[in-house]
């Protein structure tokens, strides 16, 4: 994501910037170096630098102590190299880089963090869904101790086998990464506040859309979105993920057009969108779908199908699972094919489009995503599936593959 710290010190004025400048980091805006072993206090806490390379060369991880007993560490901010029951991936500078980062990854893990007492609490920058590792638990702390009983990044003491399953275990690339690595090392530019999005109403919205100059994205549920949208709408639902998904599926040179759940969530959108660096916007549609249909414009929609139905059907449908590899390998619906949601343009073509479509994800979400890249893509019939992976399982549905064997 794009990092706040200079519009933050810009807005502050006195504060300054403090990164790591291990690894041969190099930055293109006014910074303070740390090196391993730097400490500064914050209130009565010890903060004490410790370089952990891995998934980036610079990667340095932050003890904490109390100032009293500065050489009795309680905690430990570990960034991106230690999650809850994962680690940082190596390849996310590229192939070129990957051996090495793996290998400096597993002597992190092995003589750092292995080597600290149980009791260290670890606070770590990433949560569940991250792709900055795999299968980050849910939990947003943990101990040292309860990590090397059961993280499994943790149990390998040959370089070879840990980097095979770091490689094979870690979630597909995610293709903006690269491009905010770059803002971030040359520094994002500080916009002062939120970029503007105009109120636009229906007519006035609906010739932006003609124009094909922005990219039409609804925020809505899946739900709300299924039951009429604009034709061509990208549905990427407002929750925290926006960010993510957004920069997966969205060119940051072209204006956004948006259609909000409602008008007050301006705001919290476009800081979502802000975050993987999208500030270019053509404007909202005023009060929503409510006036697009007040308007008498047209509308599509997305029919929704529960797991039962998608079981008593699935022998004539099409079924697409748009989850991510690892996601697949675990399980999925019999009979169904898998394509991740980012790969659906480049792959459509392995789809037939005479066919009734059904596709699903872990909740819906992602799914949602799906439906409304095929739904204007000439498809005889698009579903999404509510609850998706999750609703199955819990239905105690068949499963083929890892789970159902």
């Amino acid at each position: 994501l794009v990092s706040g710290s200079r519009e933050l010190c810009a807005r502050l004025e006195s504060a300054k910037i403090f990164v790591s400048h291990e690894g041969g980091a190099e930055y293109k805006f006014e910074v303070e170096k740390i090196k391993d072993a730097d400490g500064f206090t914050f209130g009565e806490v010890l903060i004490t630098a410790r370089h952990t390379p891995g998934h980036t060369p610079e990667h340095v991880a932050y003890l904490l102590a109390d100032t009293e007993l500065p050489d009795e560490p309680w905690g430990i901010l570990t960034g991106d190299s230690l999650f809850v029951s994962s680690a940082g991936r190596p390849d996310l500078l590229g192939e070129k880089h990957t051996k090495q980062l793996a290998e400096q990854q597993f002597h992190t893990l092995r003589d750092f963090y292995l080597k600290m007492p149980d009791h260290i609490m670890i606070y770590p920058n990433h949560g569940a869904g991250s792709p900055c590792g795999a299968d980050i638990g849910a939990r947003l702390t943990s101990t040292i101790g309860y990590e090397r009983r059961h993280n499994k990044f943790l149990q390998f003491d040959e370089v070879k086998k840990f980097t095979d399953y770091a490689l094979a275990t870690a979630p597909p690339v995610p293709t903006y990464y690269p491009r905010m690595k770059k803002v971030n090392a040359n520094g994002p530019e500080v916009l002062g506040s939120l970029p503007r999005a105009p109120g636009l109403p229906p007519k006035a919205f609906k010739a932006t859309v003609e124009k094909k100059a922005a990219q039409l994205v609804d925020v809505r549920t899946m739900l709300a979105f299924g039951g009429g949208h604009i034709a061509g709408a990208l549905n990427i639902g407002g929750s925290p993920i926006l960010s993510v998904w957004a920069g997966w599926m969205l060119d940051p040179e072209k204006p956004i057009l948006l259609v909000l759940e409602d008008d007050d969530d301006l705001e919290k959108i476009l800081r979502l969108f802000v975050r993987t660096g999208y500030t270019k916007f053509a404007g909202y549609l005023i009060d929503g779908m409510k006036s697009w249909d007040a308007a008498g414009f047209p509308i599509e929609r997305i029919g929704q199908m529960s797991v039962h139905e998608l079981n008593e059907r699935k022998s004539s449908l099409q079924v697409v699972d748009v989850r991510g590899p690892g996601e697949w390998k675990k399980g999925h619906v019999p009979g169904a094919r898998h394509i991740f949601v980012p790969e659906l343009h480049k792959r459509m073509a392995e789809l037939d489009r005479s066919k009734s479509t059904v596709v699903y994800c872990g909740s819906g979400y992602r799914s949602s995503i799906a439906a409304s890249i095929l739904k204007p893509a000439g498809f005889k019939e698009i579903w999404n599936v509510p609850g998706s992976w999750e609703a199955w399982k819990k239905a105690k549905l068949p499963i083929e593959g890892a789970d159902g064997q």
